[in-house]
């Protein structure tokens, strides 16, 4: 595509920017526009996602047949299978009359759906097939219907997680995936957010009859190095906003951007979670303290380990270790002679000449005063292993051996656990 091109398609849809994860996007929009090839779209809330499916319906062969975007998080669950596939008489309480869906509706056209990730999973089932087939039946009725419909989704959570925590169709995930298309977030744009600052403010002042907004260099600096979190949808409040507000000037500086700018404080102690698990089959804090503090203990066991090998290795100075760090090898005696008793009994240093690296002599034959630290670490991992296997136990038992909810529990995957049962050979009831 040539660089004339790509700006009659930015002009076209109204999308501002030269950003080259902006251009790429909107080059695989237009390459797979005129096919059937179903399209993913993925970007961060606010980003622009359904210009992107009104590229492709426009410049697609369906551009004169209908075109539906529908955000699937703002249907009720309990309606959302009559919204898309529509409803017999008699159906349900207040089906007074038959209901054609979107999918019947749009017959020859393109229906967006947008965040799909909360889509039901068993309107999940349902689009699947449409998808695959082109069939479809009305809630309620026993009729196979078909519709000539191409399906474009967006989503703003990554659907492999949500795949891998059972919230969305690992079958029909692979399906919408077939050509996938990122958005990229405001703050990964660079000077975009200026040239759509500058695109919102003029709209404004030309819809209200008043002067646009300036911005000085260094308010220009602090406007794009902001984070935009609410992406382009809080860059263009925030345009409104000062355009509005700031009636004595039309010249911005960094210093009065910033009372428009929202301070963000990142969470810097970690939260207790009260519960986790599925349904009454929940596990307490106390659990989850349990648990990180197994993690570090094991941490700790890794370490004595790593330093064991580098004494052995002559890596590591062992006289300035267990002067500085006495307890490190379970012995007990005061800091100040306890290097002079110990050396003479199972630790002789070598000095090389012209070297300043240390030998052990009589390290591994002597060892009578000293607790070995890593029959120590191995007692610990087996304390680990214990403390682990009950826990997985446990998770069996309370979400009654369903494996899935039990590694939702755990925080592992399925994968781990089906791994950790064979190696600790528990038996499920």
């Amino acid at each position: 595509m040539t660089t004339q091109e790509l700006q009659n398609i930015k002009a076209r849809f109204g999308i501002i920017g030269n950003a080259s994860m902006l251009n790429y996007a909107i080059e695989v929009a237009v390459q797979v526009a005129n096919t059937e090839m179903t399209v993913l779209i993925n970007g961060e809330s606010g980003s622009g996602k359904e210009s992107f499916s009104k590229i492709i319906h426009n410049l697609s062969h369906r551009k004169h047949g209908q075109f539906i975007a529908i955000n699937c998080g703002a249907i009720p669950e309990g309606t959302i299978d009559s919204e898309l596939f529509g409803h017999a008489k008699g159906s349900f309480t207040g089906a007074i009359d038959e209901r054609k869906g979107y999918f019947e509706v749009t017959d020859g056209g393109t229906i967006f759906l947008d965040e799909v990730a909360e889509m039901p999973l068993g309107t999940q089932a349902r689009l699947l097939r449409v998808l695959e087939s082109g069939e479809f039946i009305r809630v309620g009725s026993s009729k196979v219907q078909k519709s000539n419909v191409r399906v474009i989704a967006a989503t703003n959570v990554n659907l492999l997680e949500a795949v891998g925590n059972g919230k969305f169709r690992e079958d029909l995930y692979y399906r919408l995936n077939t050509v996938p298309i990122v958005v990229p977030p405001l703050r990964e744009r660079g000077m975009d957010i200026e040239l759509l600052f500058r695109k919102f403010t003029s709209d404004f002042s030309e819809k209200y009859r008043i002067k646009p907004i300036t911005l000085l260099p260094d308010a220009i600096q602090l406007l794009v190095s902001y984070r935009f979190p609410g992406n382009i949808r809080q860059l263009k409040n925030m345009a409104e906003q000062i355009s509005i507000l700031e009636s004595d000037t039309r010249t911005i500086d960094a210093q009065m951007l910033k009372k428009y700018i929202p301070e963000t404080k990142a969470a810097t102690l970690p939260s207790l979670m009260q519960s986790f698990g599925n349904g009454d089959q929940n596990f307490s804090e106390r659990d989850l303290l349990y648990r990180i503090l197994f993690d570090l203990k094991k941490d700790v066991s890794d370490l004595k380990k790593i330093l064991y090998d580098l004494i052995q290795n002559g890596e590591a100075n062992p006289n300035e270790v267990l002067k500085k760090h006495p307890d490190l090898f379970n012995l007990s005696k005061p800091e100040d002679n306890f290097f002079e008793e110990q050396q003479s009994s199972f630790l002789t240093v070598i000095d090389k000449p012209n070297d300043d690296t240390l030998a052990l002599d009589s390290f591994q034959t002597q060892r009578s005063d000293v607790v070995d630290i890593q029959h120590v670490a191995e007692e610990e991992t087996l304390s680990l292993e214990k403390k682990e296997k009950e826990m997985i136990i446990r998770a069996l038992s309370k979400n009654r051996n369903r494996r899935k909810y039990a590694a939702q529990a755990l925080g592992i995957s399925e994968r781990t656990l089906y791994r950790k049962i064979r190696q600790y050979n528990i038996e499920e009831e």
